[in-house]
Formats: structure tokens, C-alpha cells, sequence
């Protein structure tokens, strides 16, 4: 199935529109994935506390303190108390999707809610003609998510980064000119 249109909204709310079927990513969904992602470029820092994480992403401490419980759940943090406390990820980037931490913070993310249960609890399932279309839509939703780790999206950064630094030193060198080496 073609996706019709992708937008985001004003309010930084990523919808997918397919027909009548919105799917929205919350806030929750959004700042979980950008602390995640935190973690993982800082872990070599060992534990670190919300107060630097909401700092360096311009997000709310008391926002990302209704988070970690749910992250928590997942064992996809470690935590510590008391100074020098904070947290980790306890997983290694490669190990943490995308797709984990939606569902995490959103729970299902299926298109249609007859797919939010195992088994579908729809009395219509048997005789239901577009069950096959919502359930193509969820796996190709699910398989998307679940192939994005946060090691993909770090990599992605660095690429992007270098690439920014071989752009900006390429126009240094055409400004210096030949006789300025």
C-alpha cells in the first residue's frame, strides 16, 4: 500500500495519513527516542543524569523523568542512585530499535485497533475482507521500525557530520586560494 502523504505538523507531531487511518508518534515517543539516542552518544561517559540529558536536548528533566520508568521496564536502561548517579543504556546501540522504544512509550502502533490483540478479538476477523490490507500495512509499520537501531541512526549522524566537515574545509580551501597554502 502507497503511503498518500507525510507530514509533520506544526506541533512537531509526526503523522502518517493513509486514507482515514492516522498514526501519530507523541511527544513521549519523540523525547524517549532522542534520550535513547543521548545515552548512546554518551555512554562512554558512564552514568549520566537527566538534569545533562534535558540540558543537551532542550527538553524538559520532569518530562523525561515520566519516561525512564517505561524505558526502565524494557531493561533497556541501567540506573544508579546518589552523586555520580544517573543512567545507561544497558543494551548496546545495535541492540535497541526504533520500533522497541515506540511501542515502549506508545504501545501498539497498529494501523487498526482489531490488531492491537493476539488473537484478534474482532467477531469480524474470519470474514473480514481488508484484514489482509491492515495487517501488511502493520508489518511493513513493524519491519520498518524494527530494521532502524539506534547504532543505524548514530552512524547516519557521523556521515552526515563528516560529510559537513569535507563540504565546509572544501570551501576554506577555494577561499585560501593557491598562493595562501
Amino acid at each position: 500500500m502507497k503511503v498518500q502523504r507525510f507530514r509533520l505538523l506544526m506541533t512537531c507531531k509526526i503523522v502518517v495519513e493513509i486514507g482515514e487511518i492516522i498514526m501519530k508518534i507523541s511527544t513521549k515517543g519523540r523525547y524517549a527516542l532522542r534520550m535513547v539516542i543521548d545515552l548512546a552518544e554518551h555512554a562512554d561517559d558512564g552514568f549520566i543524569s537527566l538534569k545533562h540529558i534535558a540540558a543537551r536536548q532542550g527538553l524538559s528533566k520532569k518530562y523525561l523523568e515520566q519516561i525512564v520508568p517505561l524505558l526502565n521496564k524494557t531493561g533497556m536502561l541501567s540506573t544508579t542512585r546518589g552523586y555520580q548517579g544517573g543512567y545507561k543504556l544497558a543494551k548496546s546501540p545495535s541492540e535497541c530499535t526504533v520500533g522497541k522504544i515506540l511501542q515502549t512509550t506508545e504501545g501498539s502502533l497498529a494501523p487498526v485497533s482489531c490488531l492491537e490483540h493476539t488473537p484478534n478479538p474482532c467477531e469480524r476477523c474470519s470474514a473480514c475482507d481488508t484484514l489482509p490490507v491492515w495487517e501488511g500495512l502493520n508489518r511493513v509499520i513493524m519491519d520498518y521500525l524494527d530494521g532502524i537501531t539506534i547504532q543505524t541512526i548514530l552512524d547516519q549522524k557521523h556521515e552526515l557530520e563528516e560529510k559537513h566537515r569535507l563540504a565546509a574545509e572544501e570551501i576554506l580551501n577555494s577561499v585560501k586560494g593557491p598562493c595562501q597554502s
